[in-house]
């Protein structure tokens, strides 16, 4: 994409080619280079949270080498994807984020409205980010140094769980206790087999027991509390071998604090006809749990040449390989190899590590740690939280790794045939290629008795985009500027996988297939593709740089539909008035006041391939071959559209001291792609059809401005805020199978899709609170007399509670807001992101207030769980805490939780030396600087993170925010 001689600060980026800010009618932010390099993230888009209006940036992990999940305005499609198009230098990109050095980023803009997206057609629905990438700035040669050490550690708190031994205990006692007197058992009776089964290894039972307790006395007296004679630590002999008993804090064995380092270097040069910048880039960036981490090594590579007055030519190559050791289970599973399960569930009570008898750790025949599985091999005591696991060994001796390399390539040639008339030819490769080594080690946990596994993935994925542009531009009578673009796009993308698996392996330092000898499955490849192609144009009149009237247009093919119904017609109209340039306006303190609207259409296309085809399984039966009839296809599927209005005003104040941007917004989506489920009978599970409306609704506000300015001392302040309204308005008669309060729809999981109402709606029984007699749950539930009238009554019953309509768990409002001074080479910044309203579901803290029953026990407790029901205390809303009860964490509203949070994102402070001083030393520019990144987060309960799912869903066993403090050293030769 050729680029303009216009200051870089007035130039907006758009589709196929830039505009000024001033020209520019429709709707789009940007973060420049100075607020991302403050910014100590891997992927860029982790830099989007807070800083833009109306984009929601979510993570289901904190894993260094994880991708976020970006939405822009909001939700539009309930099968299809949502994620936005990227775009780097003009060319679209659906590579690894995290291999685009954010070092080399020169702005990224978001587009936002149908005027700044239609262009992109297919894809264009969910809005467009476009990165842009550094060039030199016209001068002499510059080479600049960026290093940066700092280390990682976790980001958030963790819920205020019991981390003392005794009072663990105690509380579990409690639970057993209230358990035998609810089954008619007297208070001695109860305290005694409480005692007997709180430490033993039967059902109910703890297994462990940690202290050593004088003989013939009880472990936990009648007034509920721990022996004050017994002491923590305890002695044993199982099979002539000592052993010895005493907890260990499973979060710091889990977590780590871990190095983050970074190095950038660049060159750039510039003059009137060559323009040149290079760059190379390091980084190694350790997670905060073991076998995570990840690498990358960075290059690039932009030129331009004007070499005929006719022509100027341009390349843009980079190249990334990147190292990355992850976690197989990090996002949210509670399942027994997650170590965040572990460590944030298990309880207080239990070793990590196998000791003797004078409290040394133990090692196997391998050389390795004993860690305790709770299998029996710890003094023959056996646990009933994840019995047989060990997640701590686990991530140290299973695998998970990916190597890969990636090139991008553009190049451009800009050739003038008029004066007013430019071809442009631009063409864009990206090359991509993966490989996955994960082993599940021979001597522990779920492969141990197939002698491990180990599984080779290799992926290659190759894009090529072409571009053909021809763009006029000319201004009549000084005042009537006429520009248009017409041109073709064609983009193909495929993709190679090829896989295998083998079992019993020879050695754990082998993670290749022929390390192991077992075929446990057999090897698997396939291909898949992807063909855009469009023709698209746009037409632009200026009259008298004050009225603006911008008009687009294309049509899309995608290979994703059917052919009598792949071409897709999407479309622009939009226009800006510039009211501070009428000879009538005559106020001095308005720089710029601007209104403008737009309206257009957009298509989404991002859905698997081929679902217009019926799909077959071909399996093994027997030794045969056979094909099973699994989906459906549907030659009428097409593109879901998205229509967008935009209206607002831009606004700059006494002198740029004061500005920002106030619009309005209405996105309504038509056609989406619904999945509807058959009857097992049919022979398949389902198929897709275009039956379904949504619409988003609201607006947004950015402001900005300079409180103070002096020679030697300015203040800036930035504040952006947006809201919307979700809801979907039409839905095939076929999924209408519920009514809830007067909405008409079907139950999804805990949410209710109906005709009116936000797709994410919580639909879950409503807590009427504590039985103050039992101490057991209540529920709401309707009743319905003969004459058909409806009354609300409670139930300890939880199968008898009603689903009721419990709000959305989208916010109210969400943005971030930063400031920044700067005073004699000091620099001092802050910035911060904000959600207000919203219903996210506790899970975490639900989990800790869960009565033990079967293998949950064991699991750690939340402190609330003390302030639970008993004769003595009625009038509390938390249920009476007794073993057995495997109602009392029952999904309800009683752990919805306010989605509000406040989190300090980054914070800055720099110094740069004075250039006096610096030149006698043959340095231009040289500043040192602090950084810390996700400082400190505010929720409205210890632990709760409503920032992994926009969806309002919550869970404790993800990998932790990261927070990162470094210092750095800028210079510039």
């Amino acid at each position: 994409m050729s680029e303009s001689s216009t200051s870089i600060d007035d130039v907006v980026v758009v589709a196929f080619g830039t505009t000024t800010k001033e020209a520019f009618t429709g709707s789009a932010a940007v973060v420049k280079s100075e607020e991302l390099e403050k910014r100590q993230v891997t992927n860029v888009a982790q830099a989007l949270a807070g800083a833009i209006p109306g984009v929601q940036v979510t993570s289901s992990s904190g894993n260094p080498s994880s991708t976020p999940t970006v939405l822009v305005r909001g939700l539009s499609s309930i099968s299809a994807g949502v994620t936005p198009l990227y775009v780097v230098d003009g060319v679209p990109y659906s590579g690894d984020l995290n291999l685009i050095n954010t070092a080399d980023i020169e702005s990224l803009t978001v587009l936002k409205d149908a005027a700044s997206t239609a262009l992109y057609g297919a894809r264009g629905a969910n809005g467009v980010i476009m990165i842009t990438t550094k060039r030199a700035k016209k001068g002499e040669a510059i080479v600049t140094l960026d290093a940066k050490w700092g280390v990682n550690a976790r980001g958030t708190q963790l819920y205020d769980n019991i981390d003392d031994p005794a009072q663990y205990y105690e509380a579990y006692y409690q639970s057993l206790y209230n358990y035998y007197r609810s089954n008619g058992f007297s208070s001695y009776d109860s305290t005694i087999r409480a005692n007997e089964l709180l430490t033993s290894s039967n059902a109910g039972g703890l297994g462990y027991q940690v202290y050593t307790v004088p003989e013939g006395e009880l472990f936990i007296g009648t007034n509920g509390k721990i022996n004050p004679n017994a002491t923590l630590g305890r002695k044993v002999t199982y099979n002539g071998q000592d052993y010895y008993l005493t907890p260990d804090d499973w979060v710091d064995e889990a977590y780590r604090t871990s190095l983050r380092q970074e190095y950038n270097v660049n060159i750039s040069a510039a003059n009137d006809r060559a323009n040149f910048y290079a760059s190379l880039g390091y980084l190694d960036n350790e997670g905060i749990v073991s076998s995570s981490s990840y690498t990358r090594y960075t290059a690039r590579l932009r030129a331009d040449y004007q070499a005929k007055k006719w022509l100027k030519v341009g390349a843009n190559a980079s190249y990334s390989h990147y190292e990355s050791n992850y976690l197989s289970d990090e996002s949210g599973s509670t399942g027994s190899t997650n170590i965040f399960a572990f460590a944030n569930n298990a309880a207080p009570i239990y070793p990590v590590y196998v000791r003797d008898g004078n409290g040394n750790i133990m090692y196997d025949k391998n050389g390795l740690k004993m860690y305790d599985y709770g299998d029996g091999m710890n003094a023959g005591l056996s646990r009933p939280f994840m019995t047989n696991f060990n997640a701590l060994q686990g991530v140290q001796l299973d695998k998970n790794l990916s190597n890969g390399n990636a090139f991008t390539g553009t190049a451009f040639a800009d050739v003038k045939l008029f004066s007013d008339l430019t071809a442009t030819f631009n063409i864009g490769t990206n090359l991509d290629d993966v490989r996955f080594n994960s082993m599940y080690n021979p001597y522990y946990g779920q492969f141990a008795n197939a002698g491990g596994r180990v599984t080779v993935q290799t992926q290659r994925t190759f894009e090529i985009n072409a571009q053909q542009l021809l763009n006029y531009s000319h201004t009549f009578a000084g005042k009537h500027r006429l520009s248009a673009m017409v041109g073709h796009e064609f983009y193909n993308q495929k993709n190679y996988v090829l896989s295998g698996t083998k079992e019993q392996m020879f050695s754990i330092g082998n993670l290749e297939l022929n390390g192991s000898i077992v075929d446990s499955q057999g090897a698997a490849s396939y291909t898949t593709e992807y063909n855009n192609e469009g023709y698209f144009g746009r037409v632009e009149y200026e009259f008298d740089n004050r009225i603006i009237l911008n008009g687009s247009y294309r049509r899309d093919a995608s290979s994703r539909f059917h052919p009598d119904h792949r071409w897709g017609n999407f479309w622009s109209a939009s226009a800006a008035w510039l009211i501070n340039h009428e000879s009538w306006f005559n106020v001095d303190w308005v720089d710029m006041l601007k209104l403008k609207a737009s309206i257009g259409s957009q298509g989404n296309d991002n859905i698997s391939n081929f679902l217009y085809v019926d799909y077959y399984n071909i399996e093994n039966s027997g030794g045969e071959m056979s094909v099973v009839f699994t989906t459906k296809g549907n030659e009428e599927i097409s593109w879901e559209t998205n229509t967008n209005i935009n209206i607002g005003a831009d606004f700059e104040l006494l002198r740029g001291r004061l500005g920002g941007t106030v619009e309005y917004f209405n996105r309504k989506t038509t056609d989406m792609l619904f999945f509807f489920p058959v009857a097992p009978s049919s022979g398949y599970s389902g198929y897709y059809d275009n039956v379904g409306d949504m619409r988003n609704r609201g607006f947004e506000i950015t402001l900005h401005g300079t409180p103070i300015q002096t020679k030697n001392f300015r203040w800036d302040l930035t504040l952006n805020m947006s809201h919307y309204k979700n809801k979907v308005t039409y839905l095939a008669p076929e999924r209408k199978s519920t009514t809830a309060q007067g909405y008409e729809g079907y139950a999804n999981g805990s949410y209710f899709v109906g005709e009116g109402l936000s797709y994410y709606t919580w639909y879950i029984p409503k807590y009427a609170g504590v039985d103050q007699t039992t101490g057991l749950s209540m529920w709401y539930k309707d009743v319905t007399d003969a004459e058909g009238n409806v009354t609300r009554e409670t139930t300890t019953t939880y199968s008898e509670a009603t689903n009721y309509l419990c709000g959305t768990a989208l916010p109210d409002l969400y943005g971030g807001f930063s400031t920044s001074f700067q005073f004699f080479g000091v620099d001092v910044s802050a910035s911060f992101a904000y959600q207000i309203g919203g219903l996210s579901y506790d899970s975490g803290y639900a989990s800790g207030m869960a009565s033990p029953y079967s293998s949950s026990a064991g699991s750690n407790l939340n402190k609330d769980i003390l302030k639970s029901w008993t004769p003595e205390n009625p009038s509390t809303t938390i249920p009476r805490f007794q073993y057995g009860d495997n109602t009392s964490v029952s999904t309800s509203d009683r752990f919805l939780l306010d989605a509000s949070y406040l989190n300090i994102s980054n914070i800055q402070v720099g110094y740069t030396l004075p250039e006096s001083f610096t030149r006698k030393f043959g340095v231009g520019k040289l500043r040192i600087y602090l950084a810390c990144d996700n400082v400190y987060y505010w929720s409205r309960r210890q632990g709760f993170d409503p920032r992994y799912s926009y969806s309002g869903s919550t869970n404790y066993a993800n990998y932790s925010p990261i927070r990162t403090i470094s210092g750095g050293i800028n210079v510039q030769f």
